[in-house]
């Protein structure tokens, strides 16, 4: 018999993996992928950028890279991080490929088989199988509409017995919950972590995708506020902000950290794809980014808009749901110890899909929630697709 390593045994397979391929059918309605619609993507842009590369460029582009990224990126992404608020000059960046592999190396410079880590219920599901990769022991902190439940936080790192190798969190338009997170909540944070050598990571891939203005100054992040006696993690991402196929993220984290990481990438891939760092920084040079953005912050609003409207329109009154202010995604509450994975099987019959609570549950049980995406459907067909889902909720609840 095949011997696997002992933390194969603890990767099961992402149902929102096994559902990109009804995703893909003609005929079926997909709530289901967290990805940007293919007909936002900066086509114009990127051609226009490839076709004014010079010959040496493009040889740069098809050449390996240094581990860490090409300068010229580094140095763009670093200005465009300072404008958001961030301490570039007192950290690292590093290039990655996508913001997984980020979190994967974070969790691999950190994580032991059997150590204690502290996570959101629910979580993003890919920084979740990162985190089982290595065999760590998850412990849970629920959510609440602000973010971390900070009396179950605060009760968690008191009676643990083995102090946690850190804590993961997103703290804006939350994967799947859709918050964000308060700053009162993130200055308790700080007020638990400090001194405790817990350091944070810090997941924020869908800032820049805010409907209102006025929602940004709460939505400073913890490595902006850069606490003192805390080492924060920052990763992030071009794949929702420029194209997921680039297969581009970045880390910025403290020097001792990315000593480790830099090692650790370099064991992994040695180097990210440097065709696709050399489009991103001339995206950003260009001027490109914060126009893009404007542009498909606007189109998001309008999808959100239109499934708050449908949702609220069409679910029955025993549901709630969090109405997103930005980001990708709305999670539904169903009532208690409902099964939403009876209400998949009624929808896929129906022509709909979406991807059930117990996917984002760390211990892959609590399933009375269910996660919707407005970010791959338009207008026309969220309001086609909406009334369908509620039948099959309402074919199963009553």
């Amino acid at each position: 018999m095949t011997r696997f390593a002992h933390s194969v045994s603890a990767l099961r397979s992402s149902e929102i993996r096994d559902l990109m391929s009804l995703a893909t059918a003609p005929d079926i309605i997909s709530f289901a992928g967290g990805m940007p619609g293919n007909e936002l993507f900066p086509l114009e842009t990127v051609d226009k950028i490839y076709n004014s590369l010079t010959d040496k460029e493009k040889q740069v582009a098809m050449q390996y890279g240094p581990t860490s990224g090409l300068p010229s990126l580094l140095e763009s992404l670093s200005g465009y991080l300072e404008k958001k608020g961030l301490p570039v000059k007192k950290n690292r960046l590093m290039l990655t490929t996508g913001s997984l592999q980020a979190i994967h190396i974070l969790a691999k410079a950190f994580i032991d088989a059997g150590d204690n880590i502290l996570v959101e219920t629910p979580s993003f599901i890919g920084a979740l199988s990162a985190f089982r990769s290595y065999e760590a022991n998850m412990i849970t902190v629920p959510l609440n509409g602000d973010g971390m439940d900070i009396s179950q936080l605060k009760m968690r790192l008191e009676t643990v017995q083995q102090k946690p190798k850190f804590l993961y969190y997103a703290p804006n338009f939350h994967n799947p919950a859709g918050i964000i997170y308060s700053m009162d909540v993130k200055r308790q944070m700080i007020e638990l972590l400090r001194n405790q050598d817990i350091p944070v990571i810090e997941d924020d891939v869908y800032s820049d995708l805010y409907f209102y203005e006025e929602d940004i100054p709460k939505m400073q992040l913890l490595k902006a506020m850069d606490p003192e006696r805390i080492d924060v993690c920052f990763t992030g991402s071009f794949s929702k902000i420029l194209g997921p196929g680039l297969r581009l993220g970045w880390m910025l984290v403290p020097e001792h950290i990315y000593m480790k990481a830099e090692l650790i990438k370099q064991s992994i891939d040695a180097c990210s794809p440097s065709i696709s760092q050399v489009i991103a920084d001339k995206f950003i040079r260009g001027g490109y980014l914060e126009t893009y953005t404007a542009d498909v912050r606007e189109e998001y609003k309008k999808r959100g808009l239109a499934m708050i409207e449908a949702l609220e329109k069409h679910l029955p009154a025993y549901t709630s749901f969090e109405k997103p202010r930005g980001g990708f995604y709305t999670w539904i509450k169903l009532p208690e110890g409902t099964d939403s994975a009876v209400i998949l099987r009624k929808a896929i019959e129906k022509g709909v899909v979406f991807v059930t609570g117990k996917t984002f549950d760390p211990d892959g049980v609590k399933n009375d929630y269910m996660r919707v995406s407005f970010c791959n459907t338009d207008v026309e067909t969220i309001n086609k697709g909406i009334p369908i889902m509620a039948e099959a909720i309402r074919e199963v609840c009553g």
